[in-house]
């Protein structure tokens, strides 16, 4: 199964355990948007929390391209202050996982 199914399933799950299991252990996400950047242990509290707010949603994900080294996905986010955003997500992989990960975000509202 393709890391973009597993990172599909675990969302739709709101599974927090099973998506962390798809992140390196150097695992390092920056927001394009802010600059800000977040180690796999302060992402993994941020996570928990999305995953367990009902407003947070993921309406709708395509793969763009994906191979050995890099996944590039396209969605629809609604978030809980009632605001959408159309999001970019580009991850670079390390053994088959998630090792670096940067967003970007269009807000649609």
């Amino acid at each position: 199964m393709s890391l973009y199914k597993k990172l599909q399933q675990v969302m739709d799950d709101r599974d927090v355990d099973a998506y962390l299991s798809l992140l390196h252990e150097d695992f390092k996400v920056v927001f394009h948007k802010s600059g800000n950047s977040f180690t796999k242990e302060e992402w993994s509290s941020m996570v928990s929390g999305m995953m367990e707010n009902d407003k947070f949603i993921q309406e709708s994900s395509r793969c763009v391209y994906e191979n050995d080294d890099i996944l590039v996905q396209h969605s629809f986010m609604s978030y809980p202050d009632d605001t959408r955003e159309a999001v970019m997500l580009v991850a670079m992989k390390k053994d088959g996982k998630i090792v670096h990960m940067e967003t970007g975000a269009t807000s649609l509202d």
